[in-house]
């Protein structure tokens, strides 16, 4: 008991890091600036993040959400983007336990999470997540429990087809672009890690949860429907949905369909 406390405070912790650097992919990435170099700084005054004050979580709620320097306020998401990595780790490790399952599982998140931010603030899902994603994806099958080459292949190529199919028929039709290629590539991205099992869980949670999020700003009448959502987003609430919890569904959908 004591040694599982051990570990998921470490998971915590560790996810409280890597939550923290995921906030500069997402800042970055986008701007097409490097990640590594130069250190980080306030986007009001410029002035250097001083170390005491780049503490996940605790140093936002320090400052008050404000910079030291010259008091811009620091987005809150921040300290939400660090607080749900280190959730999601503690989750992977009491999901998958001290195995290289709980690391891929991570791993994945940590994309999911990255891809969501960046899509809910520019629209965007940046090759430089998704395609090293599926790459990886398909390297970490033979360690998966619910790995296999097969699956992984079918859920890429599936995901990524049914989206690309229903981008061309909506451009057919109605002379637009419904979807982007970003959302063809992160869910091919979420099948090569999740299989075809996987991938259609997500994709079914993720078109339920954007239909019922599209209806209510419509009824309030603060999008019209050509309004752009943020679809990588919902893709990402799908993807960890169908991480957790998704193959046991599918399985328990397809054995009640076998005849008695």
């Amino acid at each position: 008991m004591l040694f599982q406390a051990f570990v998921l405070a470490y998971a915590a912790v560790f996810g409280l890091i890597v939550g923290s650097y995921l906030n500069v992919v997402i800042y970055r990435l986008p701007r097409h600036l490097s990640t590594v170099l130069p250190r980080s700084r306030c986007p009001g005054c410029g002035a250097p993040i001083r170390a005491r004050d780049n503490l996940p979580v605790v140093s936002w709620l320090l400052l008050g959400g404000r910079c030291r320097d010259c008091g811009a306020r620091i987005s809150p998401r921040y300290p939400l983007i660090e607080a749900a990595t280190a959730a999601l780790f503690v989750g992977c490790v009491a999901a998958f336990g001290v195995s290289v399952a709980a690391v891929a599982a991570a791993l994945f998140g940590s994309l999911l999470i990255a891809l969501a931010a960046i899509d809910v603030e520019h629209l965007l899902l940046p090759d430089r997540l998704t395609l090293p994603g599926i790459a990886i994806g398909f390297a970490l099958q033979p360690f998966l429990p619910w790995g296999g080459w097969r699956s992984a292949l079918l859920g890429a190529l599936l995901g990524g087809g049914i989206l690309l199919a229903l981008s061309a028929a909506w451009l057919l039709l109605r002379g637009e672009e419904g979807m982007g290629m970003g959302d063809v590539k992160m869910l091919a991205m979420i099948g090569a890690f999740l299989g075809w099992k996987g991938m259609a869980v997500t994709l079914f949670s993720a078109s339920l949860l954007g239909a019922i999020v599209g209806l209510a700003l419509l009824g309030r009448s603060r999008a019209g429907f050509k309004t752009k959502l943020p679809f990588g987003a919902f893709l990402s609430l799908g993807g960890l949905f169908a991480l957790f919890a998704g193959r046991p569904l599918v399985d328990l959908y397809l054995s009640s369909l076998r005849p008695l």
